[in-house]
């Protein structure tokens, strides 16, 4: 498969036309029509420093029901004691550059390079990307970041500075999406991370079926925020 060069048009290729390892494009830009142009059809951008701004659409595509996400005992346990006290959309830059931060650590780099946080807070402040946060003493120590279309949420990135932090964030948004009745999670690759909440891979014509459903459905555009009930305790 060729993988195509896009012009400056925010327009894409048919998603089922990418290689087998899932690239499907090359070039463009970050803007909010192009960011939002790819998600309504499934692709998204994954790049280093060194390379220019690649769009992917993997197959097989791992996705979580938001519903069905598994949750050990002991994590119950902690969601449970108020540990961290969880909130939505309230330092969606923190929890984006958390995640950066997190990456250079582990990999001695990022793809979460500086244009795409300018381009996800623009997306952010447009009320398309969400973040969750986990706190302890308000001090920010873990969250997630992702972008919702429709009734389709797509799962970016999460970040821990206290064990379990960035678990009970992701349950906690998971929850949430739920009782907003949200059709999936897209977790974009496959961990063994993602396999013990639950991931399930489906092929990439079920994905763009699933989405293709889920993006007609009336969204929640932008800040999210949750019941007191459900942040945890103070």
């Amino acid at each position: 498969m060729p993988v195509f060069a896009l012009i400056d048009e925010p327009i894409f290729p048919k998603p089922t036309l990418a290689e087998p390892g899932g690239l499907l494009a090359v070039g463009g830009d970050l803007s909010l029509e192009r960011l939002l142009a790819a998600y309504r059809r499934g692709i998204f951008p994954w790049y280093d420093a060194e390379s220019p701004i690649l769009w992917w659409s993997p197959n097989p595509r791992p996705i979580l029901i938001p519903g069905q996400v598994h949750v050990s005992r002991r994590l119950e346990r902690t969601l449970r004691s108020g540990k961290f006290r969880v909130t939505l959309d309230t330092d969606f830059g923190g929890v984006i550059r958390g995640c950066a931060e997190m990456m250079r650590a582990a990999d001695n780099g990022t793809w979460i390079v500086p244009e795409m946080i300018e381009a996800y807070e623009r997306l952010h402040c447009a009320g398309y990307a969400h973040s969750v946060e986990a706190w302890q003493d308000d001090e920010l120590v873990g969250g997630a970041y992702g972008v919702a279309i429709g009734k389709a949420f797509f799962g970016e990135s999460m970040f821990h500075r206290a064990t379990d932090a960035s678990k009970v964030a992701f349950v906690t948004l998971a929850r949430f999406l739920e009782r907003q009745h949200f059709h999936f999670i897209d977790c974009q690759q496959t961990t063994g991370h993602l396999c013990r909440f639950g991931a399930q891979e489906v092929t990439r014509n079920e994905f763009l079926k699933r989405l293709e459903v889920a993006r007609e459905e009336a969204g929640m555009v932008g800040k999210w925020e949750l019941a007191g009930q459900e942040a945890g305790a103070n």
